[in-house]
This record gives C-alpha cells, sequence and structure tokens, in this order.
C-alpha cells in the first residue's frame, strides 16, 4: 500500500516538471551515451559504458519514485486547514526552550522539504513531534543530540 502524498499546488507542479525532465531530457541523453560507449567495442573493460548505465538505473529509479509519488499525491487547500494545531501546511513558530532561539518552519510532504527555505518534513522527528500540537504545547523531541524541547507559539497559514 503506497503512502498519500498530500502536496501544495506548486509542489505538485515541481515534480511534474522534473518529471518531464528525467524523462525527455536526461533519459534520452544517457541513452545517447551507452550507444556510444557501445559503439567503441568491448564493453567489459568499457568505463564510459558502466557509468553510462548505472546513471541509467538510477534515473528510472527517481522517475519510477516521482510516478509512484504523483500517482498517490492528494492537493490540499491551505485555506481549509484548521489553525489550532500543527498539521502539514502549517507555518510555526516555535520556541526551542534550551537555546531560547525562535525560527518558523512550514510542514510539507518530504517530497516539498527544503529546510534552507523553512520547509520541513512531517516525517522528519521535529515535524512529527509538531504535528498535533496546539499553541502553548511543548513538544519534546529526541534528535541525535539529544531531548529537544520546542514550544509551538504561533500557528498560521
Amino acid at each position: 500500500m503506497n503512502k498519500i502524498n498530500y502536496l501544495t499546488p506548486e509542489g505538485l507542479e515541481n515534480l511534474k516538471k522534473e518529471l518531464t525532465y528525467l524523462k525527455f531530457t536526461e533519459m534520452p541523453e544517457i541513452t545517447k551515451r551507452i550507444a556510444e560507449a557501445r559503439d567503441k567495442g568491448d564493453l567489459s573493460e568499457n568505463a564510459e559504458y558502466h557509468a553510462a548505465k548505472e546513471e541509467q538505473v538510477r534515473v528510472n529509479n527517481k522517475i519510477h519514485e516521482l510516478q509512484i509519488t504523483l500517482a498517490n499525491a492528494r492537493i490540499l487547500d491551505e485555506k481549509d486547514l484548521d489553525t489550532s494545531k500543527v498539521l502539514i501546511f502549517s507555518s510555526v513558530k516555535i520556541k526551542n526552550l534550551k537555546s531560547k532561539k525562535v525560527k518558523t518552519y512550514t510542514l510539507v510532504s518530504a517530497s516539498e522539504a527544503d529546510p534552507i527555505q523553512g520547509k520541513i518534513s512531517v516525517d522528519s522527528p521535529i515535524g512529527k513531534g509538531l504535528l498535533g500540537k496546539s499553541v502553548g504545547e511543548i513538544a519534546e523531541i529526541d534528535v541525535p543530540a539529544g531531548k529537544l524541547q520546542l514550544e509551538v507559539m504561533e500557528i498560521s497559514r
């Protein structure tokens, strides 16, 4: 059973663009490299051929993964989501009780996660710890460095 992937319209569009690029730009290029390497003769010692074949497998796996993600994608309208607790697509302002640092994250699906842009996966330890929490609640999250205590200060969309 495949997991439902909740996406924003933007995230869905980005995945579709990536799939199109892989199928119609990347794969034809790899196929061309394989053919050129094959024309050079003995394949058993042809590093270019083996590298291109490995790349073909990698890209085929990525295409398959994207197809599954898209087949199980569900678009959520962020305006319809409850802001009384942390859910997927919530923007949540949190305070680390130990360091006193305040940060704002948006919880997204794993395929849309981008920590540099403040988008963390609902499947990450922090994302899982924050899900379902309300303003004022403290999420205790086990991370490799120990236990984080994060206070939910604000929830928005």
